[in-house]
């Protein structure tokens, strides 16, 4: 699950003090050039792709012509800057129909790898997700909102075998739910596990991210900037030197903290900003911080 972060008094207003995502989307661009795009291997298939993607919560979920608007822009800054995986969810009010609609308009489907979440196993589910999303297959589907031990990926690898998905997987953003993301993990090994981290919420780095190194499962981090609570965190400060050798904004500070980590297969920052997508999509580019570093990260922020 991921969520807006371009709220008046978060990072649109935190940027809109600094000026400083002007500037760095103006790095990005001349940057994209000269260095490699990050990407990132899939375990179970070795397919690779962008480590910095879309999320869709919030964002996208009224259908109107000024929500399509910002989604068509919004999917094509992704593009452009090298990115494809957009994720999102029966339960996200309409976003899955407005992304269907951009997509189709725009002809993207091919240069997309689209993510999707179902409630449970059920087939009238899945054809009306497949349906507002105007595709007849997904790249990824996944169960959501994991809370049952027990609960079994059977159905979700028959509609693979149909070719309605190419990968299956589990996800939650639920502390209490990472006793049952742990047990299906195990049992099931998906191919894909979705799980909230970011830099003041670690606790995927206990359990989880070794868990699903193990069983060959690749990880997509959800609120990797806390619900918009880091960038209050940071509001009216300005990026510290030390960390310019690897960021150029907060955002790809933050996002970077996660991407250090070689476990992490992508983050998936949710955003209706064309601006902020490309900004985000930056994490992509130059060096990531080193352990030395992405511990000099935490301490920093603890101490804010």
């Amino acid at each position: 699950m991921t969520f807006n972060i371009t709220h008046p008094m978060t990072r649109r207003g935190f940027a809109a003090f600094t000026g400083g995502l002007l500037a760095s989307a103006q790095a990005i661009v001349a940057q994209a050039a000269e260095t490699p795009l990050l990407t990132r291997a899939i375990p179970g298939s070795g397919e690779r792709i962008p480590a910095v993607g879309l999320g869709t919560a919030s964002v996208f979920n009224v259908n109107s012509a000024a929500t399509r608007g910002k989604a068509g822009a919004v999917v094509q800054a992704l593009i452009d800057s090298g990115g494809r995986l957009i994720d999102t969810a029966s339960s996200y009010g309409d976003a899955e129909s407005v992304l269907g609609d951009v997509t189709a308009a725009a002809g993207l489907r091919g240069k997309l790898f689209i993510a999707t979440k179902l409630e449970s196993p059920d087939p009238q589910e899945l054809k009306r997700s497949l349906a507002r999303l105007k595709t007849a297959s997904v790249d990824l589907l996944q169960l959501h909102n994991v809370a049952d031990t027990q609960q079994s990926l059977q159905r979700f690898r028959e509609w693979k075998q149909q070719g309605l998905c190419r990968y299956v997987g589990i996800t939650s953003t639920f502390r209490d739910d990472y006793p049952a993301i742990e047990a299906v993990l195990k049992r099931e090994k998906p191919d894909f596990v979705q799980i909230d981290y970011s830099i003041d919420n670690r606790e995927a780095e206990k359990t989880i991210l070794p868990l699903a190194a193990e069983v060959g499962a690749a990880v997509l981090t959800a609120l990797p900037y806390g619900r918009a609570r880091l960038f209050r965190t940071v509001q009216g400060k300005a990026l510290p030197d030390w960390a310019r050798e690897f960021a150029n904004s907060w955002g790809q500070f933050f996002l970077k903290y996660l991407l250090g980590d070689p476990r992490v297969t992508a983050v998936i920052p949710g955003t209706s900003d064309a601006g902020h997508m490309t900004d985000n999509a930056g994490a992509m580019r130059g060096p990531l911080p080193d352990a030395a570093q992405r511990r000099h990260m935490v301490e920093f922020v603890a101490a804010l």
